[in-house]
């Protein structure tokens, strides 16, 4: 499933990374603690978090991550919108909190690390 894909069928409301919506999510992973995803997402993995500051793209840049996606309507800073443009990390926001997110996910097909 693509990242456009997603976008569509979980309302979500893209604030970078539009031109690589057509990125293939192959997993998901969900935490808040960076070093976790540091230390346990998958190269195309989907992450959800609801951290907002610029490290979470730094983060996704390191381990190669197709995108993320903030829960509970949480905008990005705006350092984050600022750097994800410049590394092509898509970042997403749900209204969603993490738990039905994940589900939701999780029911279209996305399984996690």
């Amino acid at each position: 499933m693509t990242l456009a894909e997603l976008v569509e069928k979980l309302d979500l409301d893209v604030k970078t990374g539009s031109q690589r919506l057509d990125a293939v999510v192959t997993g998901g992973y969900a935490s808040d603690l960076l070093s976790d995803v540091m230390g346990n997402a998958r190269e195309g993995d989907l992450w959800v978090t609801l951290q907002i500051h610029q490290n979470i793209v730094a983060v996704a840049v390191m381990k190669s991550l197709c995108g993320i996606i903030l829960v509970n309507a949480r905008a990005p800073d705006e350092e984050t919108v600022q750097k994800a443009p410049a590394e092509q990390i898509p970042i997403m926001v749900s209204r969603m909190p993490a738990f039905e997110l994940v589900g939701q996910l999780y029911q279209l097909g996305i399984s996690g690390s």
